[in-house]
C-alpha cells in the first residue's frame, strides 16, 4: 500500500514536469488592480443611485439630496429645540430595505438614544438627524456607504445595504 501511494506521487509529480524551468510569476499590477477596483465601486454606486431613484419615485416622495448622498424628507414638523451636536436624542425609528422589509424598530428594539456627533450611529444618520428639531418626523434614505458599508452590522443589515429610516425625534438634551 505504501508503494502504491509513492509511486501515485511520483507519477504526478513527473506528469506536472514539462521539462522546461519553472516561469517566474508575474508582478502584480497594483495600478491596473487599483483601476479596476475603481471601475467596478463606479458600477456598483451607480447600480445603488439607480435603485434609490427608483424607489423615491415609486412612494412619489419629495425628498433633499445633500452633497454626501443623503436623501431627506421632514413630514412633520415638531416645535422644539434644534438638533445640534454634544446633545443627548431618543428616536423613535424604524429601519427598512428598499424591499420594504422591516429590519429594526423602537416598538420591538426600544428607542434609540445616543450622543449627537460622538458616533456610535450610521454617519448618515448623524447627518440627517442634525437637520431636525425636537418632534420632527423625517424620512431619510441611507445609501450604503453612509449605513453600515461594505461590512453591514453583523446582525439583519448585510453588506452594501441601502437603508430607509423613519424617525421622530422624541427627546433631546
Amino acid at each position: 500500500m505504501r508503494l502504491v501511494a509513492i509511486f501515485l506521487i511520483m507519477c504526478t509529480f513527473f506528469a506536472c514536469d514539462n521539462g522546461k524551468p519553472p516561469t517566474e510569476p508575474k508582478a502584480f499590477d497594483t495600478k491596473k488592480a487599483k483601476e479596476s477596483l475603481e471601475i467596478a465601486n463606479r458600477v456598483l454606486v451607480n447600480k445603488e443611485e439607480e435603485n434609490i431613484n427608483d424607489f423615491v419615485r415609486r412612494y412619489r416622495w419629495d425628498m433633499e439630496k445633500t452633497g454626501s448622498g443623503l436623501r431627506y424628507m421632514l413630514y412633520k414638523e415638531g416645535n422644539g429645540q434644534k438638533v445640534v451636536a454634544g446633545k443627548r436624542i431618543s428616536l423613535a425609528y424604524e429601519i427598512h430595505f428598499l424591499t420594504g422589509d422591516l429590519v429594526y424598530s423602537s416598538d420591538e428594539d426600544g428607542q434609540l438614544t445616543f450622543i449627537v456627533g460622538r458616533g456610535g450611529v450610521p454617519t448618515g444618520l448623524e447627518e440627517g438627524i442634525l437637520l431636525l428639531h425636537q418632534g420632527d418626523r423625517a424620512k431619510f434614505i441611507l445609501p450604503s456607504h453612509l449605513a453600515f458599508g461594505l461590512l453591514g452590522d453583523d446582525q439583519r443589515i448585510p453588506p452594501r445595504t441601502v437603508l430607509v429610516y423613519d424617525v421622530e425625534v422624541l427627546d433631546l438634551q
